[in-house]
Order: structure tokens, then C-alpha cells, then sequence
């Protein structure tokens, strides 16, 4: 994405995060989101050997990728990046084949009881109006930061230039527009750790 165009993106400070799952709260309340369903979630476990344990606490979400697959499998278009890079579904083309959520390597989607695929929209309604995404505007720790990453000025690209920051499978290559402050002193995640935007 040209780097004149607004794009946004979030950052999230893992030595801020207490856990408290405020974000996925809010944002239900805020999107609307089925039961059972979740646009972003907070994801905990154990890291290190006794003495030394401390909670791991990773939220997750769409990372609302420049290079999304689920753009690319979507049959009918009904996935799509708006201007600003935030990547939606177009409710009215969506057929419910579920290609998108097979696509999405993070597991940020799911399957609505009307059959239309759902995930995180980073509150576009809200952005455009000038106010921050539900999960931001809620975190009491302010460990998420949302913005314009290619304004030099926002506190998003700030945070990126002053931090060192990393996003989830970076080896894929998709140019991700969510990162992590703390994200390479965490330890490898478990596999049999809940994933997805479904339980």
C-alpha cells in the first residue's frame, strides 16, 4: 500500500497486557458478535520453568493483512480491503462456503448462525468517525494503540519506530497491519492453546 495513503493499523504492548479480557467484551457488545463467536480474544498460558513461571497473556485478532488470503479464495468477492486497509465482508455477496476461514491462517473468522463469515473490521465505523476501535478505547492497562501507520506522526507509527515489534507468523510474509511490542520474549506458543474466532 503506497505509503501516502492512510492505512490503519494497531499495536499491541504485551507488557501492558494484565489479561483482563475487557477488549473482547467490549468489542461483542460493540460488532454485535454471536455467541460462542469473537472478533478478538485474549489468549493465556504458562511460560518458563518453576521458579521462574509468568502468565503469558497474546490477544488476537484479524491482523488485516496488506497481502490477506482470504481475499484471494473469496468466490464471489464479498471479502474485501476498504480504503485504509481494513479488511471486511460484504455481507450481501457472502454464500457462506467458509473458503475465507480456511484461508486465514491466523483463524480470525467464523461462521455466523446466517451462514455469512465474520471477523474483526478494526471498528471501521468507528475509525472513520474519528473515535478509537472498541477493544482500544476499553483496554484499562492501554496496551492496545490504534492509528494511521503511515502517518509519521501517529502514536502508532511512533510506537513502531521507537520499539521493536513483531508479528504473529511473520514468515508468511503478508505484511501485517497488527504488531506486538514484546512479542519475541514470550516463548513459543503452545499447540493445543484455544485458537480461532470460534470456540
Amino acid at each position: 500500500m503506497p505509503e501516502n495513503k492512510k492505512r490503519y493499523g494497531m499495536v499491541i504492548d504485551l507488557r501492558k497486557c494484565v489479561g483482563c479480557h475487557a477488549c473482547t467484551v467490549a468489542c461483542k457488545m460493540e460488532n454485535d458478535v454471536p455467541q460462542n463467536c469473537f472478533n478478538t480474544w485474549v489468549e493465556e498460558w504458562d511460560h518458563g520453568s518453576y521458579p521462574n513461571v509468568s502468565k503469558v497473556k497474546l490477544p488476537k485478532m484479524c491482523n488485516h493483512c496488506v497481502d490477506a488470503p482470504c481475499l484471494e479464495v473469496c468466490p464471489v468477492e464479498a471479502t474485501f480491503a476498504l480504503e485504509g486497509g481494513s479488511v471486511v465482508v460484504d455481507e450481501e455477496k457472502c454464500i457462506g462456503c467458509g473458503a475465507c476461514l480456511v484461508a486465514c491462517p491466523y483463524e480470525a473468522r467464523y461462521m455466523k448462525p446466517d451462514q455469512k463469515a465474520g471477523k474483526c473490521t478494526f471498528c471501521v465505523g468507528r475509525a472513520e468517525s474519528g473515535l478509537m476501535p472498541a477493544c482500544v478505547s476499553t483496554c484499562i492497562s492501554h496496551a492496545r494503540y490504534f492509528g494511521d501507520l503511515n502517518d509519521p506522526e501517529s502514536d502508532v507509527a511512533k510506537l513502531i519506530k521507537e520499539n521493536e515489534v513483531h508479528g504473529l507468523k511473520e514468515d508468511l510474509g503478508l505484511d501485517l497491519s497488527v504488531v506486538y511490542i514484546g512479542l519475541n520474549e514470550i516463548g513459543t506458543e503452545p499447540a493445543d492453546r484455544f485458537k480461532g474466532g470460534k470456540e
